[in-house]
């Protein structure tokens, strides 16, 4: 929200204390860079050093631990809401990572209400977005061309769908009840696993080895869009950094490499299967790879992650590069997911585009 406290922490697996800097860029609501001068969205300075770090303690993976704070006694305030990225680089002014984040104000009420499809081909695997959009206090000048939304599925910007117009209005509410255009993949609950002890074998994880790193085995999964869907909590694709023995899990949780596999078959030997969930940002590159063993029959991969509870699904990605969530896991109208509904406002005349509100909503309670 506009006014708190945005917060980014990282790693840096070496321990040399390397120093990192920050940049900070306001963009539209399509992500193109915005118009704005620094000077209009931020009050100070940024490009500056990251002083808040500490290296790990008593663990096998040396690593430094980074923690920045906007507001700080250099970058006073952001000033606008909208879409912003932070960049991160090095000493020798090379991009390390960047990150998204969104600033809102609260200026509208999103109501968000989910439902089952109406389309009777999806009926049992997908599911729809109703949104209600109030101004507070203000006045919609032109709604269909200064109103856009985006709606988000746990959290994940690559399935978003934006870009909708209100179907209609009832006095100054905004409607939004479209059938496919707001329609969702419903998916099914993500796995997990839990390595918050790194010495025993918890839930999900079948045996662990001490190499030079810790190694956890998880059971393998298999398949299960021929399968009925059954009830499974999970926290919609997530991850949380924790550790039992710890005060401070941020410095004390260590590195672990985590082996995932899945029982292969027919339809999936010549796929791309990766490794998919909020761990990496719902990144696909080389590392979420996994590779095919015939002798075994089973997909193989590893990936160094940090000790925690964690969501993981599988899915296949094509040759031209889309994404199909549901090849492995199935789309089921029951499962329970996270939708977040971002309202942007751009006002005749106006440079950029304001966050006026957000609505959350839960497929939990799923209605027709």
């Amino acid at each position: 929200k506009l006014g708190e406290y945005v917060i980014l922490e990282f790693d840096a697996l070496n321990g040399d204390e390397a120093d990192y800097y920050y940049k900070i860029e306001h963009y539209n609501y399509d992500w193109t860079p915005s118009v704005l001068m620094k000077s209009e969205f931020l009050n100070g300075f940024d490009n500056q050093r990251i002083r808040n770090y500490e290296n790990s303690y008593n663990t096998y993976q040396i690593y430094s631990h980074y923690k920045l704070t906007i507001p700080n006694q250099f970058t006073k305030k952001l000033k606008v809401s909208g879409n912003y990225m932070l960049f991160i680089y090095n000493n020798d002014d090379e991009l390390v990572f960047s990150r998204k984040f969104m600033i809102y104000e609260e200026k509208a009420n999103v109501g968000v209400s989910i439902k089952r499809t109406r389309n009777i081909e999806f009926i049992e695997q997908k599911q729809r977005v109703d949104i209600v959009i109030a101004p507070i206090n203000m006045q919609f000048n032109n709604p269909m061309q200064t109103v856009k939304t985006l709606i988000v599925q746990n959290n994940n910007l690559n399935t978003a769908i934006s870009n909708l117009k209100p179907l209609y209005t009832i006095g100054n509410q905004l409607i939004y009840k479209y059938d496919n255009e707001t329609s969702f993949w419903g998916g099914n609950e993500y796995f997990y696993f839990e390595n918050k002890d790194v010495r025993a074998a918890n839930t999900g994880i079948q045996f662990i080895d001490l190499q030079d790193l810790y190694h956890n085995y998880l059971f393998t999964n298999v398949e299960r869009i021929n399968k009925p869907y059954t009830y499974n909590p999970d926290i919609n694709g997530n991850y949380v950094i924790t550790n039992i023995d710890a005060d401070d899990p941020s410095i004390e949780s260590d590195y672990v490499w985590i082996h995932f596999s899945l029982v292969g078959n027919d339809y999936l030997k010549d796929k791309n299967v990766h490794i998919y969930g909020n761990f990496n940002n719902y990144v696909i590159d080389e590392s979420t790879r996994m590779d095919f063993d015939e002798t075994k029959n089973i997909f193989t991969n590893a990936l160094l992650l940090k000790q925690g509870f964690y969501n993981y699904k599988y899915i296949v990605v094509n040759n031209d590069n889309t994404f199909d969530e549901g090849a492995i896991s199935g789309n089921f109208y029951q499962t329970e997911n996270n939708y977040k509904v971002i309202v942007y406002y751009r006002d005749l005349g106006a440079r950029y585009d304001k966050i006026i509100g957000i609505g959350e909503g839960s497929s939990v309670n799923i209605s027709n």
